[in-house]
């Protein structure tokens, strides 16, 4: 235990965010946690887990909705941090036989084997959250925190005022929601299907629902990230899908997409 506190102390240090003075251990033994994917943690450069949950301002005892986990890369990190005193709820695609897209079945699946592979994941409570009706993710009014990272690219165009609803409806006045996603710059048309969007369009539609910004952050910006890739934003790391081995260098020095990270409150 020492050694490991004293290598949160170091990474502190090296950390040159001024938000992140008062050094939470608790969050940084969570990022640290040997539980994690090795090939997960590999992405912290680009994600930049603590500073972004520090900056949603997740502690340890709240309790947090995490939107679409997909495999559960925040699952990782958040299901250690929240167990003893807060509480995780996973809000998982459609977990009927039959949901409108395939690969959410083989996302279900996964997170379910993560869950059952170690006691750090005993507590993580499971709900569902679809776009074709207003679900409820939790009891109403009783979460401090929801949690949506790279997934408003696929629910915007498909039932967003479902989707913002049920987060209204379960968080407390006050609460806070977490978004981070790929940005389409200001000046540039929306394409669908490219996987960027807007600040502004998702500013307004959850404006539209009773949420203010309460504040963005460049925490996960990257500007070397030119937003014009053939593939959209999959042909970046981690996914470099179709990537030809001529051009696959060249995307891994891009690295992964320039992301927005938006934090919007309940009015």
């Amino acid at each position: 235990m020492k050694k490991m506190l004293a290598l949160v102390a170091i990474i502190l240090s090296c950390v040159g965010v001024p938000a992140l003075a008062q050094h939470n251990h608790d969050l940084m033994l969570a990022v640290e946690a040997p539980t994690r994917n090795a090939d997960n943690k590999a992405r912290d450069v680009y994600r930049h887990p603590y500073e972004t949950l520090e900056f949603f301002d997740i502690k340890k005892d709240s309790t947090v909705v995490e939107m679409w986990p997909g495999t559960g890369w925040y699952t990782e990190i958040l299901a250690p941090y929240l167990k003893a005193e807060g509480k995780l709820i996973a809000a998982t695609f459609d977990r009927s036989d039959n949901p409108p897209a395939a690969y959410m079945a083989s996302r279900v699946t996964a997170l379910d084997q993560l869950l059952a592979s170690d006691p750090v994941y005993s507590e993580v409570v499971i709900s569902e959250q679809v776009s074709e009706r207003v679900s409820e993710i939790a009891p109403a009014g009783t979460v401090d925190a929801i949690l949506d990272f790279r997934n408003a690219h696929n629910w915007i165009t498909a039932g967003p005022d479902n989707i913002i609803m049920a987060w209204h409806n379960a968080l407390k006045t006050g609460g806070i929601v977490g978004i981070v996603d790929h940005r389409r710059g200001a000046d540039e048309a929306f394409q669908p299907g490219t996987g960027y969007i807007h600040e502004q369009q998702l500013i307004d539609m959850m404006a539209k629902h009773g949420f203010a910004l309460a504040a963005r952050s460049e925490i996960n910006a990257n500007p070397a990230d030119t937003k014009d890739h053939p593939g959209g934003v999959w042909n970046l790391p981690p996914t470099l899908q179709n990537v030809t081995d001529a051009d696959r260098a060249k995307y891994l020095a891009i690295g992964e997409s320039d992301r927005m990270t938006l934090k919007f409150v309940k009015e």
